[in-house]
């Protein structure tokens, strides 16, 4: 009986051990993982505090990167407008180029025309000479290339084929080279001073009177006057007087 309520206190010993046992362990155990969940709820402030602690010094850097940029770009504007004075050869040579770009010379025109000699004059003998005397006309049909270089001053190059008719039949009868240069002035009057070189022989040299009478957008319409002096072909000097009708291509 004795043995029997020793056993039974042993056994109710062990119980209160074994209980008291696993409450510690389980106390434990939840201590244990109240700490970690203390540690993760850490760790995750620190990621979410450290990711705003990113983000923030981002866009302070992003700002800082505008703000510098914007000074430098005003700096770089600032610096390519540059003040030059007008007397400098920089300002000078701006000038020139803009001018140079405007203009319109040299400028290249053709024109057609045909031109009648009124009278010749032989200066041997003072005699003149009609053109529509003895039944004798001549008339020419000068066409030509002007080179403008400005304003005031151009080139001309002439080639002139003359026809002769003469009792009732007619015939090419030379051809007529005449350049020369150019004198532009007001108002559409030029002097032009040709020299003259001719197939029959004849060779001398022509100022030339020239008037602009109407201007359209396509055509200039020209009267001119003409003095053409000749030498050689084994024939006296002769003066003439010549009157030229015509146009010139714009």
């Amino acid at each position: 009986m004795r043995f029997n309520s020793l056993i039974t206190t042993y056994q109710s010993l062990i119980l209160i051990i074994i209980c008291k046992h696993n409450s510690a362990y389980t106390t434990k155990r939840i201590n244990h993982l109240n700490v970690n969940q203390q540690k993760n709820n850490m760790k995750q402030n620190l990621q979410t505090s450290s990711g705003k602690t990113i983000n923030r010094i981002s866009i302070k850097i992003i700002m800082v990167i505008i703000m510098m940029t914007g000074a430098l770009t005003s700096r770089l504007a600032n610096a390519q407008v540059k003040v030059v004075p007008p007397d400098s050869i920089e300002y000078q040579g701006a000038l020139y180029q803009k001018a140079k770009a405007k203009s319109a010379y040299p400028k290249v025109v053709g024109y057609i025309s045909f031109i009648l000699p009124l009278e010749t004059l032989t200066l041997s003998t003072g005699k003149f000479d009609p053109n529509f005397s003895n039944h004798t006309t001549t008339i020419g049909f000068p066409v030509g290339v002007n080179v403008l270089y400005s304003d005031k001053f151009g080139f001309s190059y002439e080639f002139t084929p003359n026809i002769k008719a003469s009792g009732g039949s007619s015939k090419m009868n030379d051809i007529l080279f005449d350049p020369g240069t150019m004198f532009r002035f007001e108002h559409g009057f030029t002097f032009i001073s040709r020299l003259a070189f001719d197939t029959n022989g004849r060779y001398g040299f022509t100022p030339v009177f020239n008037q602009v009478y109407a201007r359209t957008k396509d055509v200039n319409y020209f009267v001119a006057l003409s003095l053409p002096t000749r030498f050689g072909n084994s024939e006296a000097a002769s003066l003439g007087l010549n009157m030229q009708v015509g146009f010139t291509f714009n």
